[in-house]
């Protein structure tokens, strides 16, 4: 599948692995490639989020997605259901930092071992991934580019998708600045 990514869309996904590395985690998630997102310039995806306002709010993400991670990856959504059940995952996670320290159910990793290798591709992620083929296709486009994934992001339910829209980032509206096709482009 990576042979119709442009380069922009490989970029994101090497600074995926890049950002899952510095966190010290085996696996890139869905986070990973929101913040290789956000890193990017000059990118039809970049270009998006700064015209949806994100540009200069990219650090408000990046300290939700944080909180996110706190709570073991667990979406607003999840926690709210939880808490319908009378379980109150901030007081789960409070205990859990009590005694193992902060970030503890962030699954880091940092408090383990080394280990070896490249890291492999969530679930998640690779369902964003695939996910990004279908949007390119959608929208008539022979290559997948970084805005794609964006887009893919936008439609599948999770963290991800709750922390953009929290940003005012939506499909709907990322369609509207994107336009609602494109013309095939390689990259």
């Amino acid at each position: 599948m990576f042979e119709r990514f442009t380069k922009d869309a490989r970029d994101v996904v090497r600074g995926a692995v890049e950002h899952c590395e510095g966190a010290g985690v085996r696996t890139v998630d869905v986070e990973h490639l929101l913040l290789a997102l956000l890193d990017r310039e000059a990118s039809r995806a970049s270009f998006a989020l700064a015209a949806l306002g994100l540009a200069e709010r990219k650090d408000s993400v990046r300290t939700a997605l944080d909180e996110t991670r706190r709570r073991a990856g667990l979406s607003r959504a999840e926690t709210e259901a939880l808490a319908g059940l009378g379980i109150d995952v901030s007081e789960i996670v409070s205990r859990v930092e009590e005694v193992h320290g902060a970030g503890a159910m962030s699954g880091d990793g940092k408090s383990g071992g080394r280990w070896g290798g490249r890291p492999g591709f969530g679930r998640e992620a690779k369902r964003i991934l695939e996910q990004s083929l279908r949007m390119a296709m959608a929208r008539r486009e022979r290559f997948i580019g970084d805005e794609h994934i964006l887009l893919a992001m936008t439609v599948t339910p999770g963290p991800a998708a709750e922390v953009l829209a929290d940003h005012g980032v939506t499909h709907a509206s990322l369609t509207r600045v994107l336009g609602a096709g494109g013309e095939a482009r390689a990259g």
